[in-house]
């Protein structure tokens, strides 16, 4: 076909024009010999473990079926293990899913949203998509959320605010004495959002608690996946924990058997099999510091990562070591002017990776 033929009258909302497209790790490639090494989506190296396999081919007999839209099994077995109420727990499609939700059930065109930036790329894009309108205030010079100046930015207009803890792209989570100083400075109309999609890789001992501040405040949602930590990135498996006048809204909103009846079962496994899913994390947070240890003597102001990715500040170097990342057989994760995300993974992706930084930046 033409592009004339290819062409059409219809109209898009003219919102799409300042829509941002999500940019995905790209998938390794093979460059001959070498193994490489897909280091830009924050996935988790395992494999899933084989409970978590079993209960997902035992799903696959009945795909013909729709799932229960209620997510009844896992619903209860999560509230059980997070001391909730069954109508306190809401599930979607990723924790972004459900973002997109809170965003729906909040704002009216014209609206506001409140977010640190840099964070997570989906927030300007869930946000523009609703009418809302995104106001980001920039990180402190640590790369963590400056939350005087998130107050400071919440006008009449702002429904939603996030707190991304441990924060993506850059690693640093909040702490528990200047998140609550700041909640207790908000609207207590406005919606908090404590988005935790890295919340198991946390050993910080000043980190907070969200649930602890969920019970505390009554306009606080806790957002978290099973996406990292659970190994689930693929099914697609994200909750939040709210209050049930939230929880119904949210359900509301949902898009109709939205998580599918293998997502819901292998996230029950992996409830269930949550001690050896522990040893794991546990196996990545081990990495994260010897990564991070190997790298102090490079040439580079590292931020104190919480979660399971290091951040790399390059700045205009940016996309010149995606390039030599890219040769040395590793996939990351550029921001163009800003910096490089790398996720820890396997022990051999992470040596390579020291050596290439060390090569590339040179040591003090």
């Amino acid at each position: 076909m033409t592009d004339e033929t290819l062409a059409t009258p219809v109209r898009l909302r003219t919102t799409l024009d300042s829509v941002p497209g999500y940019k995905p790790g790209k998938p390794a490639a093979a460059e001959g010999d070498t193994v490489v090494y897909k280091i830009s989506s924050n996935e988790n190296p395992y494999p899933p473990l084989p409970s978590v396999v079993e209960a997902v081919h035992e799903a696959v007999a009945t795909m013909n079926r729709y799932p229960d839209m209620a997510s009844s099994e896992l619903t209860h077995a999560l509230a059980q293990k997070l001391g909730v109420s069954d109508d306190e727990v809401s599930f979607g499609t990723g924790s972004v899913g459900i973002l997109a939700a809170l965003i729906a059930i909040t704002c009216e065109p014209g609206d506001e949203v409140v977010y640190a930036w840099r964070s997570f790329e989906a927030y300007p894009i869930v946000t523009a998509l609703t009418g809302a309108r995104s106001v980001q205030v920039p990180l402190d010079a640590d790369s963590r959320h400056d939350l005087d100046a998130m107050a400071a930015a919440v006008t009449d207009r702002t429904r939603l605010l996030i707190v991304c803890t441990p924060n993506n792209p850059t690693g640093p989570s909040v702490r528990t004495d200047e998140l609550r100083a700041f909640i207790e400075k908000l609207p207590k109309d406005l919606l908090v959002v404590l988005d935790e999609a890295y919340l198991e890789f946390v050993e910080a001992d000043d980190a907070p608690d969200a649930l602890e501040f969920y019970r505390e405040f009554p306009n606080v949602v806790v957002l978290r996946t099973f996406s990292k930590a659970y190994g689930l990135a693929g099914l697609r498996v994200g909750y939040a924990v709210a209050r049930p006048r939230i929880t119904e809204a949210l359900r509301k909103a949902a898009t109709p058997f939205g998580v599918n009846d293998m997502a819901q079962k292998a996230a029950v496994a992996s409830l269930a099999a949550y001690d050896e899913l522990e040893e794991r994390v546990q196996a990545l947070v081990v990495e994260r510091r010897r990564v991070v240890e190997a790298l102090a003597d490079a040439d580079l102001n590292i931020p104190d990562t919480q979660a399971n990715f290091v951040w790399l500040p390059l700045g205009e170097r940016t996309e010149e070591f995606a390039g030599v990342a890219k040769d040395a057989g590793l996939v990351v994760r550029p921001f163009a002017g800003e910096g490089v995300r790398a996720t820890i993974a396997e022990p051999e992706a992470n040596d390579r990776l020291v050596d290439v930084v060390k090569g590339f930046v040179g040591t003090r």
